[in-house]
C-alpha cells in the first residue's frame, strides 16, 4: 500500500508542477557562476534554503543533480517527485542516516554528478546554515554554489520553512552566488565561520530574488 502511495505522489507531483510552471516565467541571475564549471565538466554543490526547493526543482529538472533527502517518512514522497523530474537522491541528513548520506554524496560526486543540499533541513531552524554541507565540500573538494529562488507572487505554507509555491503566471527569479571552496585543512571553528558567511550570502541572494535588494 505504501508503495502505491509513494508512486502516486510522484505522478501527481509531476503533473502539478508541469501545469503550474507551464505558466511561470523564469529569470536567472549570475548563472555563469555554475555554468563555467558545467562547461569544464566539473561538478558543483548547490546549497539553498529548504523552503525554496519547489521552483529550483523545476529550473534544474533533468540535469541529473543528486539531492540529499531525509530518511524521515516524508522523505520518500519527496524522493519520488525528484526522480520524476530527473534528479538522483542520496538518503540521510544531519539528524538521521548522516554517515550513509555522506557516503552516497561522495560516491555521486566522484561519478561527476552535481550535488544539492539544504543546509537548514530537514526540520530547521529555518535559514540556519548547518556546517554539514561544507563538510561534504571539504571531503569531495567540490566548489559550493549558493543560490536562491523567489517569486513575484507566491503562496507560502505555514510549515517551519515557509515553503514557497509560485502562483500561476508569476515571475520566478533565481540568483546564483560565487563559488566557495572549503580547504581540506579546515577545522570545526573554520567550518562554522564559513557556514555563517555562506548563510549570509544565501540571505543576500534571497533578498535579491524577492526584490528587496538592487
Amino acid at each position: 500500500m505504501n508503495e502505491i502511495k509513494f508512486e502516486a505522489a510522484g505522478v501527481l507531483g509531476l503533473g502539478f508542477m508541469g501545469a503550474l510552471f507551464a505558466t511561470v516565467r523564469v529569470k536567472r541571475m549570475g548563472a555563469d557562476h555554475f555554468e563555467c564549471f558545467r562547461r569544464e565538466g566539473e561538478p558543483v554543490i548547490f546549497v539553498f534554503w529548504h523552503g525554496q526547493m519547489l521552483p529550483l526543482v523545476h529550473v534544474h529538472r533533468n540535469e541529473g543533480v543528486v539531492v540529499l533527502v531525509s530518511e524521515h517518512a516524508d522523505g520518500e514522497y519527496i524522493t519520488r517527485v525528484l526522480h520524476r523530474h530527473g534528479f538522483g537522491t542520496a538518503r540521510g541528513s544531519s539528524t538521521r542516516g548522516a554517515t550513509r548520506g555522506l557516503k552516497g554524496l561522495i560516491r555521486e560526486a566522484r561519478a561527476g554528478r552535481d550535488l544539492a543540499l539544504t543546509p537548514d533541513g530537514p526540520k530547521g531552524p529555518a535559514r540556519e546554515f548547518k556546517p554539514g554541507a561544507l563538510a561534504v565540500a571539504q571531503v569531495t573538494g567540490l566548489p559550493v554554489i549558493p543560490l536562491a529562488a523567489g517569486a513575484a507572487s507566491a503562496w507560502r505554507l505555514t510549515s517551519w520553512d515557509r515553503f514557497l509555491i509560485p502562483k500561476p503566471f508569476s515571475l520566478v527569479r533565481v540568483a546564483y552566488g560565487e563559488a566557495v571552496w572549503v580547504p581540506r585543512t579546515s577545522g570545526r571553528a573554520e567550518l562554522e565561520s564559513m557556514a555563517t558567511d555562506v548563510g549570509n550570502e544565501l540571505d543576500r541572494l534571497t533578498a535579491l530574488v524577492d526584490g528587496r535588494e538592487g
